[in-house]
């Protein structure tokens, strides 16, 4: 008796059901055919139907399987309040370096350039997701993915992208844990100074242990009741930062509408390092419980981070309009100016908030820097322990060394912005999608998609070299000076 490839013979069951249908029948992609002989084969009917039916035939949404799934408004929390730190405190010297007209306008362009890019890199994450069939994939792993399906010029760099996407996260997660070391050392200097005279670097210098030692807790399910506090805290102090900006009438004597272009680049890296969160959008996004619901017209991304744009851009119009060019890196350093103990425990209280909050940024920098590059040269070792409280001991104290030898806020804020969410925010999500979709584009979807992304890739490059550039060049004139 013969057989075919995928052959069913008469004597089988299959015939059966064959012949119950017309000669020549679709199954899944085969299509049934009767031969001479009276035997049936499964012929592949079309290979490129077949690949599209199976990546379509998977829903990564229907396998993720999460242990404690978030709701939608828990997800809308977690985005809110993770963007509730240094950068919305910092806006309204941002505003004094771009003045006020320009400040509103360019922060809804870039918190709009944000959200547009936030969209396309989870979906490009859920269309890679559907082809690889698996239910979710980190940023890096994303990167990979679409770069070895992209143009061929670019698909050598995949392996790479995942060590060049982890560089730019370690560095804005310890450049962040300077931004804190210098906000709660600035902070408890200010809020003390009624009390207490003591230069910065000896408020940096206190705070070291203690921060070591608050880095040493592996397990972030224990720091989560310090971080609710500090969460109330931060809510707390904003709204106290509100009473002393309105409880006098607001003057436009003095305010400069339009700043000048050579500190436009101040302004971006600001913005950018206050706004941008993509680092915590796929995580958020793969532990929802309904994440059809996150990318909605009226879903978490979309609500969220239009609340946290109109929330940033008023703090900077209604700071800088009330602080005008007196305004600080934060602007609670502002409130010392008042010499009341209500603005003075609010300082000491915002630098008790940030410290808690601390080992939360700096527990990305040491996964990173240990979890995927160190822990494996000491699988055979007893002591590998001792080793990564020993990384974790280096990676503050790395960070220390940075905020004690430059400790400006705004500048170090506005660098980290520029340097490295110019390339994770816009410039990297833009290559993602263009890569995702560049074999399921037609030719005029392509172009579109190619001058499109061109646009973002060349903002996202033009802010990083200049927005560096100038920070830099103001660190250095700070520091010579």
């Amino acid at each position: 008796m013969s057989h075919d490839n995928l052959g069913f013979t008469s004597s089988t069951d299959a015939l059966q059901d064959l012949k119950k249908s017309s000669s020549s029948k679709d199954y899944h992609g085969y299509k049934s055919t009767e031969k001479n002989d009276g035997i049936y084969v499964l012929e592949l009917e079309d290979k490129k139907k077949n690949v599209y039916e199976q990546e379509n035939d998977y829903d990564p949404y229907e396998h993720r399987v999460v242990e404690h799934p978030t709701s939608y408004a828990e997800t809308m929390l977690h985005l809110v309040k993770g963007s509730l730190g240094t950068g919305i405190l910092a806006m309204p010297k941002a505003f004094y370096h771009a003045g006020y007209v320009v400040g509103i306008i360019a922060t809804i362009i870039i918190g709009l350039l944000c959200i547009y890019c936030m969209r396309i890199l989870v979906r490009s994450e859920y269309e890679l997701c559907k082809r690889k069939r698996v239910p979710a994939m980190t940023y890096p792993a994303t990167a990979e993915s679409a770069l070895s399906e992209g143009p061929m010029f670019l698909r050598r760099f995949s392996k790479a992208s995942i060590y060049v996407i982890n560089t730019f996260l370690l560095i804005y997660q310890m450049g962040t844990c300077c931004v804190y070391i210098v906000f709660i050392a600035s902070n408890l200097q200010s809020g003390l100074s009624p009390y207490i005279t003591m230069e910065i670097e000896k408020y940096m210098a206190i705070i070291l242990l203690p921060l070591i030692l608050v880095n040493y807790i592996r397990n972030l399910k224990f720091l989560a009741p310090f971080s609710t506090l500090a969460n109330v805290i931060m809510l707390t102090g904003i709204a106290i930062i509100l009473y002393y900006i309105f409880r006098e009438p607001l003057s436009f004597e003095e305010r400069v509408a339009f700043g000048e272009v050579t500190n436009f680049p101040l302004f971006f890296g600001t913005v950018l390092f206050a706004l941008e969160a993509i680092g915590v959008i796929m995580p958020l996004e793969n532990e929802m419980k309904t994440p059809r619901s996150f990318m909605t017209s009226f879903g978490v991304l979309n609500i969220s981070m239009g609340t946290i744009v109109a929330m940033y851009a008023g703090m900077g119009f209604f700071g800088y309009m009330r602080f005008g060019s007196e305004i600080a890196g934060s602007i609670t350093l502002n409130l010392s100016a008042y010499h009341e103990k209500l603005g003075d425990a609010v300082q000491i209280l915002l630098a008790i908030a940030i410290f808690f909050t601390h080992p939360i940024q700096c527990y990305v920098a040491i996964d990173i820097t240990w979890n995927e590059y160190i822990s494996h040269f000491f699988e055979k070792y007893r002591f590998k322990l001792f080793w990564e409280y020993v990384i974790r001991t280096i990676i503050i104290l790395i960070t220390f060394t940075l905020a004690i030898s430059i400790p400006e806020l705004d500048l170090f804020i506005s660098l980290f912005g520029a340097f490295c969410l110019s390339g994770l925010g816009l410039a990297f999500p833009a290559i993602i999608q263009l890569c995702a979709f560049w074999k399921v584009l037609g030719p005029t979807e392509r172009k579109i998609m190619v001058a499109k992304n061109t646009c973002l890739i060349l903002i996202g490059t033009l802010g990083l070299i200049v927005g560096t550039y100038t920070s830099l060049r103001e660190i250095i004139k700070k520091f010579s000076s």
